[in-house]
């Protein structure tokens, strides 16, 4: 197992100490500089994040990959907005025009209220039996050599058919996060990778065992993705003196303090036990914000942050999605030495493995 890094990308220059990069309008010239950012700093893949008044993601990846080389696109993609035939074209045609740089990430949206500004009033629960429908009708139209019929609870075809098949065999990896009983039940039928929030070791360890016994259940060997906000400085008390620094401005602009999901009540749950998990990770900026956003933090050197990180690769996470809250000099400063140490840990590790 190598290790990937995946980052973040957005259309807008941001202003300050931030969360967010996808909001706002399109700077074409930024997202051209922010994701060869990304590529000249070592990370392999960025996510194309999804609001429902952001910028349309295959529209923003198609962009950044015309001006990259290799690096890779995790696209925020959400069921029921378009229909499944136009969704599997789209994904398939951007797989080749990439040549293979595309991965979708599913999200069943993140509130009623913003689903609601989309034309979209399911509950949260039946979206995601929606999605569970719409991913299967994606995978077959990826895979099927003839065309097919579909009857289901929000998706009828006669003869649905892509012309267009994924170059990727036999299609782009799946993402999903969540921690609803809905969303887990989804992923692990549909979904080839779980996305997690940054928990203890434990926890983490506890969710993973838990997902591939239901992914077993599919005959499917799930991977796992985690994501953090490393926070690191040249000495381990100039980290912690950068963390609370990032505290106080993200309090001081008065940010949202409750919780949008599950994985947020989980998170803010384990915020509520202390500050600092496991040495490196901390939550008191997930505690200031509802938990929004992957605000789960590690702090230190990078040689530190580089070994907690790698402490969660041994429990078989793959990929780590990396950001942090100076999004461009973030990037930058992550490449220097945390990615580099990340990956030659990885491959000890895997060398120590196969040994």
């Amino acid at each position: 197992m190598s290790v990937r890094v995946i980052g973040m990308i957005g259309v807008e220059p941001p202003k300050g100490t931030t969360l967010h990069v996808i909001a706002g309008g399109v700077s074409p010239s930024f997202l051209k500089e922010f994701a060869q950012t990304h590529e000249n700093a070592g990370f392999d893949q960025v996510l194309v994040g999804y609001y429902s008044s952001s910028a349309e993601g295959f529209n923003v990846a198609s962009y950044a990959a015309a001006h990259t080389k290799t690096l890779s696109y995790l696209i925020a993609h959400r069921p029921g907005i378009v229909s499944p035939t136009l969704a599997a074209r789209a994904a398939a045609t951007f797989d080749h025009l990439s040549n293979g740089r595309l991965s979708m990430h599913i999200i069943a949206g993140v509130t009623d209220k913003e689903q609601e500004s989309e034309g979209d009033f399911l509950s949260k629960d039946d979206r995601y039996a929606r999605a569970a429908e719409y991913l299967g009708v994606i995978r077959k139209l990826w895979t099927s050599s003839t065309p097919f019929d579909h009857a289901g609870r929000y998706y009828r075809f006669n003869g649905a058919w892509s012309a267009v098949k994924p170059l990727q065999q036999p299609y782009p990896k799946l993402f999903f996060g969540g921690s609803s009983e809905a969303a887990i039940e989804m992923g692990a039928e549909h979904c080839d990778c779980y996305a997690l929030y940054g928990e203890p070791l434990k926890e983490t360890a506890e969710r993973m065992a838990d997902f591939r016994r239901r992914a077993a259940k599919f005959g499917r060997a799930p991977g796992f993705n985690i994501s953090f906000r490393p926070i690191i400085a040249p000495t381990e008390g100039q980290a912690w003196d950068k963390a609370r620094k990032m505290l106080q401005d993200l309090e001081n602009a008065g940010l949202p303090r409750h919780a949008q999901d599950k994985s947020a009540e989980r998170m803010l749950a384990i915020a509520a036990r202390g500050d600092v998990h496991d040495e490196r990770l901390w939550l008191p900026i997930a505690k200031a914000t509802g938990a929004k956003g992957n605000t789960s933090c590690l702090v230190g050197t990078p040689r530190q942050v580089a070994d907690a990180m790698l402490k969660y690769y041994e429990l078989g996470v793959g990929s780590f999605l990396i950001r942090g809250f100076d999004p461009v000099a973030d990037t930058t400063e992550f490449g220097r030495e945390l990615i580099p140490m990340l990956k030659a840990g990885a491959t000890e590790l895997d060398r120590a493995a196969a040994a």
